[in-house]
């Protein structure tokens, strides 16, 4: 088992102590990001005392302990999985051949693009959520936001260390940069379009961790065959926490939908204006929601071909999620078919080398793992006794990247006049108005036990606590 060493300022299990020169770059670069923290991360709790988990092991019998903490005096730190005894590359041109502890002169700047791109994706959904506390639904919720806040922050640290540790001064430079880019600034944006998105309410929260933080968990899972070691190992141990993210997506959109559902009984009716005027969200708003965030998110992927996905995997840089389960871990002489607009108001499949098609077999991965919560909100819906179901929209709509990027697609996966998308699309996606009205329910709501009216009270409990604990403490 590999215990963290709390006896250091930065908590690690890496034996930072045994490499001074990394130790005082990295205590020189930790008073950025706390500065950082404290001007972009929640805003006005940063006094509150939040029952929060911290990481004790990364061994899989147990790596949490729950305790009051002030945001700003949780323990970031550098957390790697166990390594694995004469690990080997699991995949491509190299496959068999040892895993490598250093980075290979001739993948620099492959494997530090990679890793800056993933820790970019971690303060930016932090800056985005910035607000959130302010009209929290509940405590449970307060403390569940703070929670992914925090674990996202330390996130960043598991790649500014490894920034940091193997690129030299470029790394030094880039882990500047990442405190340096702001989500949403005009002049210095985060890297990915979906992580300068706005969140402003809690029902885009909620479809944020559930669909992006699974986008990371894929992307985590890819790079976690890498046969860069401290890399996998990395992420392997991010995955972990990652995991959390989503669970509260799903909470708490069937949560919201629990509500709804409730509400349509009281009042007796499901139409959508009946419903808001009743203080819920009605579940034509969530789907649009749903529209939004799924679309947006598949974009994360990248295109549906890519040389570039196809060198990394060639290279053993970057795998399929869950390689092990693949019989061919070459994939020299596979074909995937993929969907492309044919040019004439209709779609082909066209069969592309499996290698270049790296991107959108992790997409369809992505895409089948979406649908369970959706059966879960299904049967609630089924089992009030109503006829709507919420859905995946196709992957064709509303793509900005790729084959699809600009085509005028409808939800269903048809494609339309151009004329007809724009006509449409107030129905398919979030409008001005929708936000206005999502944004007038949100009230905050701290008082132990109680919840906000458009969404219902929690069933699952934080470390065996009931929702109404007081999760977090304010000054």
């Amino acid at each position: 088992m590999s215990t963290l060493n709390y006896q250091e300022r930065i908590p690690n299990n890496v034996d930072l102590a045994g490499n001074r020169q990394l130790q005082r770059a990295l205590e020189h670069w930790q008073p950025r990001f706390l500065n950082w923290w404290k001007e972009l991360g929640p805003e006005r709790y940063q006094d509150a005392d939040v029952y929060l988990r911290t990481a004790i092991s990364v061994d899989e019998n147990g790596w949490a302990n729950y305790g009051y903490v002030k945001m700003p005096d949780y323990r970031w730190g550098i957390f790697l999985a166990d390594q694995e005894r004469d690990r080997r590359i699991g995949f491509g041109d190299l496959y068999g051949q040892p895993v490598w502890q250093q980075v290979p002169a001739e993948f620099r700047s492959v494997l530090r693009r990679l890793i800056v791109t993933q820790g970019d994706t971690e303060p930016a959904s932090v800056e985005q959520q910035r607000l959130l506390g302010l009209t929290c639904p509940s405590l449970y919720d307060l403390r569940n936001l703070f929670q992914v806040n925090v674990e996202e922050g330390r996130h960043l640290w598991a790649m500014v260390y490894l920034l940091h540790a193997h690129f030299g001064r470029d790394g030094r430079e880039e882990a500047e940069e990442l405190l340096a880019r702001h989500s949403g600034d005009a002049d210095k944006p985060r890297i990915l379009g979906t992580f300068n998105e706005p969140i402003s309410d809690w029902l885009s929260f909620f479809m944020f961790t559930y669909f992006t933080d699974r986008d990371g968990k894929f992307q985590l899972k890819s790079l976690a065959e890498s046969a860069f070691d401290p890399l996998a190992r990395s992420c392997r141990f991010m995955l972990t926490e990652e995991a959390y993210h989503m669970h509260v997506g799903e909470n708490g959109i069937g949560r919201i939908v629990k509500r709804t559902l409730d509400v349509m009984k009281e009042i007796g009716s499901e139409d959508p204006e009946a419903v808001r005027r009743a203080g819920a969200i009605d579940l034509a708003t969530i789907q649009r929601y749903v529209n939004f965030w799924f679309s947006s998110s598949l974009d994360l992927f990248g295109s549906e071909q890519s040389s570039n996905a196809a060198s990394a995997f060639a290279n053993g840089i970057k795998g399929r999620p869950d390689e092990a389960s693949f019989e061919d871990h070459l994939a020299l002489d596979q074909v995937c078919e993929i969907e492309v607009p044919d040019g004439a108001g209709a779609m082909r499949r066209e069969a592309v080398p499996m290698r270049n098609a790296m991107n959108e077999v992790t997409r369809r991965a992505f895409v089948a793992d979406c649908e369970a919560g959706f059966i879960r909100w299904n049967r609630l819906i089924q089992k009030s006794g109503y006829q709507a179901r919420l859905f995946l929209p196709s992957p064709r709509f509303r793509r900005a990247i790729g084959a699809w990027n600009g085509q005028p697609v409808a939800p269903d996966g048809s494609i339309v006049a151009r004329e007809a998308w724009e006509a449409r699309k107030g129905g398919w996606l979030p409008t001005e108005a929708d936000g206005a009205f999502i944004r007038s329910l949100m009230r905050q709501v701290i008082e132990p036990g109680k919840v906000a009216g458009w969404i219902s009270p929690p069933a699952r409990k934080v470390n065996h606590l009931d929702a109404d604990y007081e999760f977090v403490k304010f000054h």
